[in-house]
């Protein structure tokens, strides 16, 4: 890193680029600290070694990519930001109901959830029964600190369909229910997650619940099972789920 330092201020001129240099310093070891930080050691690797680019990049590409309100809480499903103004076209064009509801898990992935609400209401009003929409839009008011709001459409979600989203609307109802101070219901819901998925976010959830009721053991064994899993899961998945597992070994320290 040194090396490209030195080069990036010889081709700034000198003394004369120094602020503009120390400015793509700071910035540099910022993004190679996230990276580290996050697991992704072919990036932090880039940074260390190459230019200033790696690091643009990087925060591009990565850091930008989920945001605090979201991250951790991905739909199923992989939505790309070029589509944004195909889909608007596809609206202006069309306006068909499943439309609306792509941008709205799209802006829901950006974080930006007044936007992807706005999306899935304009989605519900051309197909009010779509039980996709109403449990994204579940989700988005979570998301939003609305679990009032939120509740009757992943209650609704979840009765007509226990297996929606694979699991992924019940996480975000026994998620709301923990939010409006049930967790009685919350963590029957937990328990009936984890019997069929070997989620993260549903475990180390699981966990707090058994942890706040004083059943330590119960929430060591939740705790484990994450941070085992961790260490033999694809890249992908690490990725995915380093949030949780942060939060697997935070939690797991003070038991």
């Amino acid at each position: 890193m040194v090396a490209s330092l030195y080069s990036n201020l010889l081709q700034l001129g000198g003394w004369a680029g120094l602020p503009l240099f120390g400015l793509a310093t700071i910035f540099q070891i910022w993004m190679c600290i996230h990276a580290v930080r996050n697991g992704e050691w072919i990036w932090a690797a880039f940074i260390l070694f190459f230019s200033a680019f790696s690091a643009v990049a990087y925060y591009i590409l990565v850091y930008r990519g989920s945001t605090p309100s979201t991250r951790g809480f991905e739909l199923p499903g992989a939505h790309k930001r070029k589509r944004i103004k195909e889909l608007q076209a596809q609206i202006y064009h069309l306006d068909k109901a499943h439309h609306h509801f792509q941008l709205g898990d799209i802006y829901f992935q950006q974080g930006k959830l007044d936007k992807a609400e706005a999306s899935y209401r304009a989605s519900l009003e051309r197909d009010p029964q779509d039980i996709d929409t109403r449990a994204h839009l579940g989700q988005c008011l979570l998301r939003a600190k609305r679990p009032a709001e939120a509740r009757p459409l992943l209650e609704g979600v979840c009765a007509e369909n226990p297996k929606h989203d694979y699991g992924y609307s019940m996480m975000a109802l026994a998620e709301t229910l923990t939010a409006v101070g049930e967790q009685n219901a919350a963590l029957a819901i937990w328990q009936q997650v984890t019997e069929s998925h070997s989620y993260p976010r549903a475990k180390v959830q699981l966990a707090e619940l058994y942890a706040a009721k004083n059943q330590l053991d119960l929430a060591r064994a939740e705790l484990k099972d994450v941070l085992e899993e961790d260490v033999h899961a694809p890249a992908f998945q690490r990725r995915r789920d380093r949030v949780w597992v942060r939060r697997a070994r935070s939690l797991a320290r003070k038991l």
